[in-house]
């Protein structure tokens, strides 16, 4: 059973930085993409970046490109997200998400992806 579980979520000052975390588990995730959304109050889920876990090919959102990078660490079956220059807009559930029919590409809508995390809190303050 796929489990992925979100960690690093807390409270930073607009200009801070937070690194998150997503610990995967239950599968072999060389195939798969893994994405990280997001969910701010009363609005949509949006797409922030996906990486291809075998070749570490990445695709971000225009509101984070540049400011965010998605990594991954095979050997911990771990995906990062590391947010830096944050503002107040960014502040949303940030969820992880694993999407094992992408086959050579990266997807962009949630409901694409298969698994998901629960989710961990991100609040910017300004």
């Amino acid at each position: 059973q796929v489990q992925l579980v979100e960690s690093g979520g807390g409270l930073v000052q607009a200009g801070g930085s937070l690194r998150l975390s997503c610990a995967a588990s239950g599968r072999t995730f060389s195939r798969y993409a893994m994405g990280w959304f997001r969910q701010a109050p009363e609005k949509e889920r949006e797409f922030v970046a996906a990486i291809r876990w075998s070749s570490g090919y990445t695709y971000y959102a225009d509101s984070v490109k540049g400011r965010f990078t998605i990594s991954r660490d095979n050997a911990k079956n771990t995906v990062y997200l590391q947010m830096n220059s944050l503002k107040s807009e960014d502040t949303a559930v940030y969820y992880c998400a694993a999407d094992e029919n992408a086959r050579f590409t990266l997807r962009t809508g949630g409901h694409l992806y298969d698994y998901w995390g629960q989710g961990t809190q991100v609040t910017v303050s300004s």
